[in-house]
C-alpha cells in the first residue's frame, strides 16, 4: 500500500475505462478528482450511490470536480451499468485490485458466514496539485454523496 496521508501526494495510477481509453489520475491535474471505490456494479448500494453522483455531477462540476468509480468489474460490466442507469462519469476497471491495494480499500467482509475479501467503500478527494486532502472509509452508499455535497467547497 502507498503512502496514504491526507497532505500528502495521491498515488498515481492508470486503469481502462468504460469510454474505452486508458484512464490516468495525471490527466486530472489541475483540477480537483472525487475518486470513489464501490464493490460491485448492479447491486443496490453500488446503484443508489452510483446514481446520487450521477444527478450531482453538474453540482461538483461546478465547485471543480471530476467524478471517477472504481470497482474490480470488467469494462464490459461498467459499460452494461453505465448504460442501464446513464451514469455520465467513468468508471474505471480494476480487476487486478492494483488501485485498490494502492488506496488500501480491500478489506475482509463476511456475507452469510463465509468470509471473503472485498472493498469497502471508501472515497478521496485529491486536490489540484495531485494531494490527497480528504479521505472518507466505509461510508454508506445511502447517504455518501449528500455527505460531500455538505462538506466539499
Amino acid at each position: 500500500m502507498a503512502d496514504l496521508t491526507v497532505g500528502k501526494k495521491a498515488p498515481l495510477f492508470t486503469l481502462p475505462s468504460d469510454g474505452g481509453q486508458d484512464i490516468s489520475l495525471s490527466d486530472y491535474k489541475g483540477g480537483k478528482v472525487i475518486l470513489y471505490f464501490y464493490p460491485k456494479d448492479n447491486t443496490s448500494g453500488c446503484t443508489l450511490e452510483a446514481q446520487a453522483f450521477r444527478a450531482n455531477l453538474e453540482e461538483f462540476k461546478k465547485r471543480g470536480y471530476s467524478v471517477l468509480g472504481v470497482s474490480r468489474d470488467s469494462v464490459k460490466k461498467h459499460c452494461n451499468f453505465r448504460d442501464k442507469y446513464e451514469l455520465n462519469f467513468p468508471l474505471l476497471s480494476d480487476e487486478k485490485e492494483t488501485v485498490c491495494n494502492l488506496y488500501g480499500v480491500m478489506k475482509e467482509k463476511s456475507m452469510y458466514g463465509k468470509k471473503y475479501m472485498g472493498i469497502e467503500r471508501s472515497t478521496f478527494i485529491i486536490d489540484e496539485k495531485g494531494v490527497l486532502v480528504k479521505e472518507y472509509r466505509n461510508v454508506k452508499a445511502a447517504s455518501h454523496v449528500n455527505d460531500l455535497l455538505r462538506d466539499l467547497p
